[in-house]
């Protein structure tokens, strides 16, 4: 019998496993040659703490599936660093705007403050594709649908994709 804390322990993983999940849902399985900016790393804001942070489990799916990324966090660029090593397909950022840079989607794993408010049009303007992750839940779907972003919230059913039509 599993007990409560083994319970607790398996919906973590999965929750971890939900921002990967939506980036192949829209996507696909193969990722490479694509770019993510990826914002927050620390498992939560105002720490560096990287233990059981959902960025690391998220970075090595999108490594396996061949994509480079592109990260900024206000405050632990250096424990992960200590964590990953040095790679070719991860680039730490000195500002979120900079990780932005020529990506093809957004993903935010943190809260940070910084991430709340961003400026929109600086965001579509650095993205290939107008796609964001938010596994924060950060911002209203409708309004990011309204500004022509796909935007996939994790846990609440409200995520937007923009469809084509001709």
């Amino acid at each position: 019998q599993a007990s409560i804390l083994d319970a607790v322990d398996l919906v973590n993983d999965n929750q971890k496993r939900q921002l990967p999940a939506k980036v192949r849902q829209h996507y696909g399985a193969d990722l490479s040659g694509k770019v993510f900016a990826l914002w927050g790393l620390a498992f939560k804001p105002q720490t560096d703490d990287m233990r059981e942070a959902s960025s690391l489990v998220l970075m090595e799916e999108l490594w396996a599936a061949g994509a480079r990324v592109q990260a900024f966090d206000p405050e632990s660029m250096e424990a992960t660093q200590a964590i990953v090593g040095s790679r070719a397909d991860l680039s730490l950022m000195g500002t979120k705007e900079a990780a932005l840079a020529g990506a093809d989607a957004l993903i935010i794993c943190t809260e940070w403050k910084t991430f709340q408010a961003p400026d929109f049009d600086v965001i579509a303007a650095s993205l290939k594709d107008k796609v964001i992750f938010d596994g924060r839940n950060l911002f209203e779907p409708e309004k990011l649908k309204d500004l022509g972003f796909n935007y996939y919230a994790i846990g609440r059913g409200d995520s937007v994709r923009i469809v084509e039509t001709s």
